[in-house]
């Protein structure tokens, strides 16, 4: 007998060999309708998978994490094998589960997929998926697995299978597929009731762009058609919310092939948005006992030797920049914390200074797969929102804790309220990862999680996503449509103070090492500005607003008053502009109300004899007639207390 451990606590004894499907059943024949699948000892598997020594276990359903991603994996079979059915001789790259729903590269040779054909596909795959095909998980030998890809003419699945030790691969089959997968998968494809193939799109095998571009097909599924449908409506709210499209129409940033791909280039409103942003982080900074510094674009590459960044992003970093002295080799700077480290090295320390806290908004390069490319969220340069404190191994936990108070207040004050506060942590088994020693480490996740204990954080834990120098606290933001964005983090970090040999001078006079901590509310002000644009729907906030009045004559006879208060607003450092262009006042409210401007005054006959402005708020429509003094004071005290419009949650 085997005693299983169940979330609640409650511990129920089978025999070896006993499933989680089955565990289900013992507990609610509605329940084991539910079961995809099963997470024992935190790992997830398949629910029919024997479980054969004591554990915990947790049965994952739809409304899990875990039960959404097998579900999404067990589909992108399901693509597949209508893929092969309509189209034999396709061969076949990988098929994971992505945030929402899957993809699967295929080589289809020299065809090509229309639209017409994802139609096909989709009709297939709803045949496929009524006949409640079961997914069977077999165990093979190397020798056997490269046999039957080899027979089948595959050879991006031989090319896998090189890498994967004999003893642990496993196929999966499901009606006529089979495939080399590690799973987890649900038990049967008649869970799949609603399909819809998204996408399109080119990518490289294995991300190489020296490999051949294959056929990268997006989906999604769900347990139900409703469900499909509310996403349906979803997505169409997130086109009309794209960052992109909105960056264009407001005039906010563009891109130009010339000046190379992912490097985005800031128009003057765009500007104008982001030193607000950076002038609203750096107060709170000063007000904290954070230290401005600045470094340079370019570094050393021995710097990055000596922080571990070549060893581990080397080959993904833009190339060593060579200069005419031989031998000399700088690299764009991809990180701030190892120019920080040398700041902090720079002068000898006493345990009475520390915390030192330096912040910078240092623009830092990576290199990004062409086809990874989308938008302001992955790009090749980008600006972090970057601090790193030193301290003693005492403060860390307090430390911590303010920053946690820092990030949270940068959220309020740009309406995210719906957060989770990720501890992302080592993979043990895969120790290779990381840098620096399991006392360290160990030391460093207890303190993070203590920190966000005291601060009341409802907290997740994902092992394998923390930083190779450190473990982590990840913000993941939900927007208005829902979605989860990963913005702010936190790490500490007991290696780089080793690996630079930083030193303080403790009370007793011995050297001691201080412990780093990496910082970023923003994350980076490119994939900030991109989620607020599209949480807020291009409707900012009227702090951030580039422009936050815009003044509307009704004919040339009043645009000298119209510019007298657009004179008036700036003398009280309020963005204002008047649009005095030859255009009836209709049209100039619908332009200003596209440029989602949040004020307009309409200024005519009345208003100027009057010495008053008629008052309109983006989305509001009229708000009558106010004195200038009046409508100055009510939009002051609405930018001093950071006031938020809320854009209504689509339905």
């Amino acid at each position: 007998m085997i005693r299983i451990t169940l979330p609640d606590g409650a511990v129920r004894e089978y025999e070896a060999g006993v499933s989680a499907l089955d565990i289900a059943k013992s507990i609610s024949d509605g329940l084991a309708r539910k079961v995809l699948a099963a997470e024992v000892d935190g790992e997830v598997v398949d629910a029919f998978r024997p479980i054969e020594k004591d554990a915990s276990l947790k049965l994952l359903t739809w409304d899990d994490k875990g039960g959404k991603s097998t579900f999404w994996h067990s589909s992108a079979h399901l693509m597949a094998e209508a893929i092969e059915d309509i189209f034999p001789g396709t061969k076949f790259g990988i098929g994971p589960a992505i945030e929402t729903g899957f993809y699967y590269d295929i080589d289809l040779g020299d065809r090509s997929i229309t639209e017409e054909d994802l139609q096909k596909i989709e009709k297939k795959v709803k045949e496929l998926a009524n006949q409640k095909e079961r997914y069977t998980r077999t165990q093979v030998s190397k020798a056997d697995a490269i046999q039957y890809f080899t027979d089948k003419g595959d050879q991006y699945k031989l090319e896998l299978i090189e890498g994967l030790e004999d003893g642990k691969i496993t196929f999966y089959q499901q009606g006529s597929f089979t495939d080399l997968c590690r799973g987890p998968h649900i038990p049967h494809t008649g869970f799949i009731k609603a399909v819809k193939l998204t996408n399109i799109a080119g990518a490289y095998w294995r991300g190489n762009e020296k490999n051949k571009m294959l056929t990268r097909i997006y989906g999604v599924t769900f347990p139900a058609q409703k469900e499909l449908d509310d996403y349906l409506v979803l997505m169409e709210e997130a086109k009309k919310r794209d960052h992109r499209k909105l960056g264009r129409e407001l005039d906010l940033f563009t891109f130009s092939e010339k000046v190379g791909s992912g490097l985005p280039l800031w128009l003057p409103k765009g500007a104008m948005l982001r030193e607000r942003l950076q002038q609203f982080l750096q107060k709170i900074q000063l007000d904290g006992g954070y230290l401005p510094v600045v470094t340079p674009h370019i570094g050393s590459k021995q710097l990055y030797i000596t922080s571990g960044h070549w060893e581990k992003y080397g080959a993904d970093s833009f190339r060593p920049i060579t200069t005419p002295q031989e031998g000399e080799e700088f690299m764009l700077k991809p990180m701030n914390c190892p120019h920080h480290c040398e700041i902090y090295k720079s002068s000898p320390h006493s345990y009475k200074e520390l915390p030192l806290r330096y912040a910078e908004f240092g623009t830092v390069y990576r290199y990004e797969q062409s086809g990874e490319l989308h938008g302001l969220t992955r790009v090749r340069g980008f600006t972090q929102d970057d601090a790193h404190l030193f301290c003693r191994p005492d403060q860390v936990k307090d430390e911590f804790k303010k920053v946690i108070d820092l990030v949270m207040h940068v959220f309020s004050s740009l309406d995210f309220h719906n957060y989770t506060a990720q501890v992302s942590l080592r993979d043990k088994e895969n120790r290779a990862k990381y840098i620096g020693t399991d006392e360290n480490w160990d030391i460093a996740e207890n303190a993070i999680r203590e920190a966000a204990a005291e601060k009341g954080l409802v907290t997740v834990e994902e092992y394998g996503e923390a930083a190779f120098y450190g473990p982590k606290l990840d913000f993941m933001v939900k927007d208005a449509l829902g979605r989860s964005w990963q913005l702010g983090t936190i790490q500490v970090d007991y290696n780089l103070p080793e690996r630079f040999e930083l030193e303080y001078v403790d009370s007793d006079n011995s050297r001691k090492r201080p412990v780093m901590i990496h910082r970023a509310p923003f994350g980076s002000l490119e994939r900030f500005i991109a989620v607020l644009l599209e949480h807020c729907a291009g409707k900012l906030p009227l702090w951030l607003a580039p422009v936050q009045v815009k003044i509307l004559p009704i004919s040339d006879k009043f645009s000298a008053y119209a510019h007298e208060i657009a004179g008036m607003m700036k003398g009280k450092d309020l963005r204002a502009e008047v649009d005095d262009r030859n255009e009836k006042i209709g049209k100039k409210i619908r332009d200003t109300e596209l440029e989602k401007v949040p004020y307009m005054l309409v200024i005519g006959e009345k208003e100027m004899n009057e010495q008053t402005v008629a008052v309109r708020r983006q989305g509001k429509g009229d708000l009558g007639s106010q004195s200038l003094p009046e409508f100055m004071d009510t939009i002051i005290k609405e930018v001093l207390e950071k006031t938020v419009q809320r854009e209504q949650e689509p339905a």
